[in-house]
C-alpha cells in the first residue's frame, strides 16, 4: 500500500523520493507521520532545567519528579557557575527514589540525568497492589508498635515511605505514557482507556495512605513519653479501629480487580460504622498529645479505602461480568419516534 503526502508539506519539511518518514501509532488507531529527523528529535529530547532559578528549598527535586512523571528520559541539570552543594544532595536523593533513572554524567555546572525504565517489566496491576501492600505495611507495623510500645518498630515503618514514593513515581510515569503510546499501553496492560484516570486516582490515595501511615508511626514515637499516661483499653480501642481500617483498603483493593460489588458496598457501609465510632471516640478519649490525631489519620485512610470502593463498583458496571449481570441488565428499547401524518382538509 502507498500513501500520497501533501505536497506543501512535503516541500515545507525538505522531503524528496527516498527519504525516510515514520509512521507513528496512536491510541486512537490513527497514523501520525513524521518526518525523521522530527522523529528522532522527539526520540532524543534533552529538557534542561537552571538550578540558578531553584532557589526555593525542595524546588528542584519537585521539578526532576515532574519531569520523570512526564517520561523525559535525558534531564540535564545545570548552573550559570557551579550547581549548589544542597542541590546536589537534591539531585543525589531524588535520584536514588526514581526506578531507572541514573546520574550519566557529572561536571562542577552540570549533571545529565537519564532514564531506562522498560516498560515490558512492568504491569499496572502488579504495581497497585504493590503499592497496596507497602501502605498497609506502613499501617500495620506503625499500629503494631503502639501495641507493643516498640519504637525501633516505628521507625521501620517510617523507613518504608520511600518505597512507596518510588512506586507511585514509577507507576504514574507508566500511565501517563500508556495515555499517548499504544505500545506502552499493551505491554503494562492499560488498554481500558476509560480506567486510566480512576487508575491515577487509586494510586494517588494509596500513596496517601502512606504518607497518612508514616505520619501516624511518627506520632507514636511522640506518644511514648505519655505511655504511662495511656489506658490499655484506650490502646485496644485504637488498634481495633486500625484493623477495620486496614481491611475497608485492602479488600477495596481487591475488588477492583474481583469487580465484586457487594463486597465493595459492604465497605463503602463499614466506612460509615467507623466514622460513627471515630466521632465517639473524639469526644471520650482522653486528653493525650497525638491520640486524636492518630485516630484522625486512621479516619482519612478508611475514606480513601470507601472511595476505592466506590470506584471499584463503578469499574464493574463498565463491563459488567455474569455477577454483575445477575444484579443489573440491559434492555434495548425502540426509541423511534412515531411519525404523525397531517391529512389536509
Amino acid at each position: 500500500m502507498t500513501v500520497s503526502l501533501p505536497s506543501e508539506w512535503a516541500k515545507r519539511n525538505n522531503l524528496k523520493p527516498g527519504d525516510i518518514v515514520f509512521l507513528i501509532p496512536e491510541r486512537d488507531d490513527t497514523l501520525r507521520i513524521a518526518p525523521s529527523q522530527i522523529a528522532q528529535r522527539e526520540e532524543a529530547e534533552e529538557y534542561i532545567i537552571n538550578s540558578d532559578t531553584c532557589e526555593e528549598q525542595g524546588m528542584l527535586e519537585r521539578i526532576i519528579v515532574g519531569c520523570y512523571i512526564l517520561g523525559r528520559d535525558v534531564i540535564r541539570i545545570t548552573s550559570s557557575n557551579r550547581i549548589k552543594r544542597e542541590h546536589i544532595s537534591e539531585i543525589r536523593r531524588i535520584v536514588r527514589k526514581l526506578i531507572g533513572l541514573g546520574i550519566l554524567e557529572e561536571t562542577p555546572k552540570n549533571i545529565l540525568l537519564q532514564c531506562s525504565v522498560d516498560p515490558v517489566k512492568f504491569k499496572l496491576d502488579m504495581l497497585v497492589r504493590r503499592l497496596s501492600i507497602i501502605s498497609s505495611t506502613i499501617l500495620s507495623e506503625a499500629m503494631q508498635a503502639l501495641l507493643e510500645s516498640n519504637k525501633n518498630l516505628a521507625e521501620e515503618a517510617i523507613s518504608r515511605e520511600d518505597e512507596a514514593d518510588t512506586i507511585y513515581y514509577l507507576a504514574v510515569r507508566l500511565l501517563l505514557s500508556a495515555q499517548v503510546k499504544h505500545d506502552v499501553a499493551e505491554q503494562i496492560g492499560a488498554t481500558d482507556v476509560l480506567f486510566i484516570p480512576a487508575t491515577r486516582l487509586i494510586l494517588q490515595y494509596l500513596e496517601l495512605t502512606a504518607d497518612y501511615a508514616e505520619d501516624i508511626a511518627k506520632k507514636i514515637i511522640g506518644l511514648d513519653i505519655h505511655r504511662n499516661e495511656l489506658p490499655d483499653d484506650v490502646v485496644q480501642r485504637i488498634y481495633h479501629f486500625s484493623e477495620i481500617t486496614l481491611t475497608i483498603l485492602q479488600k477495596a483493593i481487591d475488588c477492583v480487580f474481583s469487580q465484586d460489588i457487594e463486597v465493595a458496598n459492604g465497605l463503602i457501609e463499614m466506612k460509615k460504622l467507623l466514622e460513627e465510632e471515630s466521632d465517639r471516640f473524639m469526644k471520650e478519649a482522653p486528653e493525650i498529645p497525638y491520640l486524636r490525631s492518630i485516630i484522625s489519620s486512621l479516619s482519612m485512610i478508611a475514606d480513601k479505602g470507601a472511595t476505592i470502593a466506590d470506584i471499584a463498583i463503578n469499574r464493574a458496571l463498565e463491563k459488567p461480568s455474569k455477577r454483575v449481570e445477575n444484579i443489573i441488565h440491559t434492555v434495548k428499547h425502540d426509541r423511534t419516534l412515531p411519525i404523525t401524518r397531517i391529512k389536509k382538509t
